[in-house]
């Protein structure tokens, strides 16, 4: 009788712990364009310490971010004449693990991609095809697995401001990184698009927009008017997830808004 009760209290325990392990992994992710570190409309000022602010409020476990200088000259005209690696300065602000990308060279520096996690993961930059010349651009990925053994890719972009046709070809080759590994793939950035756009339509053959998925999507550029919706979070379509909130911050340290997507996977 003992030994019935005991095996039927283990039996319920390791039932616990599977189910436990298939319950579903809620992640926050946070896009932000943030205007290479200055005051959009305050010239001459940094906006480092706002946007700390909105990732320290908000608590997201990952946040890709757009338009990010590496000690060039510019970051010294708004921080008192000293260069700054502005990822570095947002994971020391954040208390998480940075990660720049580098699309090009620029004023004796770099610009390109940030990503902040809370998790000590390895970055991959990929270079962005550019048929039509203009702007260098890049797509930075970490992949990182949670307790209960989920992976997922996480991963920020920017896509050509100038060139639809570069435009098409970046959103198709980041479509095509990021879902051929058969891992549940996040990527978000300010895409320099329309839902009504080619680029659009070549991402979404692979990927969901998560504002379409939770309904009613919001503007988020420029920040105090909005006219446009450039800035996304897409999903890969063969993964089980749940959109549960999306938030477009009001927010004016940089001409976008940032978004906020809490999800769920199964």
């Amino acid at each position: 009788m003992t030994q019935s009760i005991g095996r039927a209290i283990t039996g319920s325990f390791l039932l616990l712990f599977c189910f436990g392990l298939l319950q579903a992994q809620e992640i926050k992710v946070l896009t932000y364009n943030i205007y290479h570190g200055e005051k959009n409309y305050e010239r001459g000022k940094s906006n480092i310490e706002t946007i700390a602010a909105v990732i320290n409020e908000y608590k997201p476990d990952f946040v890709a971010m757009q338009e990010v200088d590496s000690m060039t000259v510019r970051t010294a005209s708004f921080n008192n004449g000293a260069r700054k690696d502005l990822v570095q300065e947002l994971a020391k602000l954040t208390g998480m693990y940075g990660h720049f990308g580098k699309a090009m060279d620029y004023d004796n520096g770099g610009y390109g991609e940030g990503i902040l996690s809370r998790f000590p993961d390895k970055s991959n930059v990929y270079q962005l095809p550019i048929p039509k010349g203009g702007e260098e651009r890049a797509l930075i990925t970490i992949q990182h697995t949670f307790p209960n053994g989920q992976k997922i890719i996480f991963g920020g972009t920017h896509l050509c401001h100038e060139f639809e046709e570069n435009r098409i070809a970046q959103a198709k080759q980041v479509a095509s990184i990021t879902t051929t590994k058969g891992i549940p793939a996040i990527i978000l950035g300010d895409f320099n698009i329309t839902p009504d756009s080619k680029p659009y339509k070549a991402i979404t053959a692979k990927m969901n927009d998560a504002a379409i998925l939770h309904g009613n999507p919001q503007l988020t550029f420029p920040y105090h008017k909005p006219k446009y919706r450039l800035d996304y979070i897409f999903l890969n379509k063969n993964s089980k997830w749940k959109v549960k909130d999306v938030k477009v911050i009001k927010n004016d340290a940089s001409d976008h808004m940032p978004v906020l997507v809490t999800l769920s996977l199964e």
